[in-house]
């Protein structure tokens, strides 16, 4: 009686989904992906179009922080330049959007490499201050480089229009909805296959151990800095895509509090794990919704308890935090996968 997973050729060992229950799993899921908006309201496309945005963005960080193990606190800054970038490349140079994302993409990328260059003296706590200095500094050009970005002043981005269909018109949040889950789908994907090769395997030996990883021939200094560009990449995107789907850019958006929650993310989902940082992402983009849903539901019952929603939403994202790195420190993507690991093996205990 076969007891696990086997396979007997190496094509079959190297697929992304290896099982049949994987390949039922993500076909319900891509079932429900493509009916979901159909039957979902305004508010709740609202949150799915959200977290699209945020799993692209928590790719990013993790695979700088959670593959590659270098801790970074500037990720509002980078989304800033993303945001920025494809805003005034769209407001003020007139450039279609299917060009300014590609461009705010590459521009974000090419900073992140050149705060990253710290990153091959710097390790730890060090290197994260040189990450949140990084933050403040982005956030100061942006504030006071008013020709270009209309300092603390809104940037206000034209509406998306591809061969005449316009995004933004309509019920935007369903057509909005197709492509950020194509971007967010490309991202899980990028992700995925990175570190089924030579680079990807590169960022994880130098997390692990990075002097092993230069005996054994890795160059620190390019893969660090690739880290962050790749990292940074993602993240220009995510930037991106905020701007046209809210239209309006401003740095109360990217502030270091936009870091801290996509560092949570990545903590509660799961350092190193693609699925970790997409249940992350869901996670902390939904629980402030579903707290302040439950605010409102009060408002009548018990006012002054809803006006501490506020208080009590800071509060449960640090018991989120800290429950996650006390009881389950790997995240929601071990709770995962001792979930299906029970149901593969059930009746027996191991």
């Amino acid at each position: 009686m076969e007891s696990g997973v086997f396979h007997t050729t190496y094509e079959s060992d190297t697929k992304l989904r290896r099982t049949p229950a994987q390949k039922i799993r993500l076909v319900l899921l891509l079932a429900f992906l493509l009916i979901f908006p159909f039957v979902a309201g305004r508010y709740y496309l609202t949150l799915a179009n959200l977290v699209g945005i945020a799993v692209i963005g928590a790719l990013g960080l993790n695979i700088l922080t959670g593959f590659t193990g270098q801790i970074s606190l500037g990720q509002g800054g980078f989304m800033a330049v993303g945001a920025y970038a494809t805003g005034v490349l769209t407001a003020q140079v007139g450039l279609p959007f299917w060009l300014t994302i590609p461009i705010a993409c590459t521009l974000t990328a090419i900073v992140g490499a050149i705060f990253g260059i710290p990153s091959l003296r710097l390790k730890g706590l060090y290197l994260a201050i040189a990450t949140l200095a990084a933050q403040i500094i982005i956030l100061w050009v942006v504030t006071h480089w008013k020709a270009l970005t209309g300092g603390v002043d809104s940037l206000v981005v034209p509406n998306t229009e591809i061969f005449g269909f316009n995004f933004n018109s309509g019920n935007s949040d369903f057509r909005w909805y197709w492509p950020i889950l194509g971007f967010a789908t490309l991202s899980v994907l990028f992700t995925v296959n990175l570190f089924r090769s030579r680079v990807g395997r590169a960022f994880v030996a130098i997390r692990d151990q990075d002097i092993a990883a230069e005996v054994m021939g890795v160059n620190l200094f390019v893969y660090k800095l690739l880290a962050f560009a790749v990292s940074s990449f993602l993240v220009g995107l995510a930037g991106a895509l905020t701007a046209h789907y809210r239209l309006i850019v401003t740095w109360e958006r990217f502030t270091l509090e936009t870091s801290i929650l996509y560092l949570a993310m990545i903590i509660v989902g799961g350092l190193g794990s693609v699925s970790g940082s997409v249940l992350g992402a869901a996670l902390l983009t939904l629980l402030p919704a579903f707290i302040s849903n439950v605010g409102m539901a009060l408002s009548g019952v018990a006012p002054a308890l809803a006006h501490m929603m506020p208080y009590v939403q800071q509060g449960v994202f640090g018991a989120v935090i800290i429950l996650f790195l006390i009881v389950e420190p790997e995240g929601l993507a071990k709770i995962w996968k001792d979930i299906k690991d029970y149901f593969r093996l059930w009746p027996f205990p191991y």
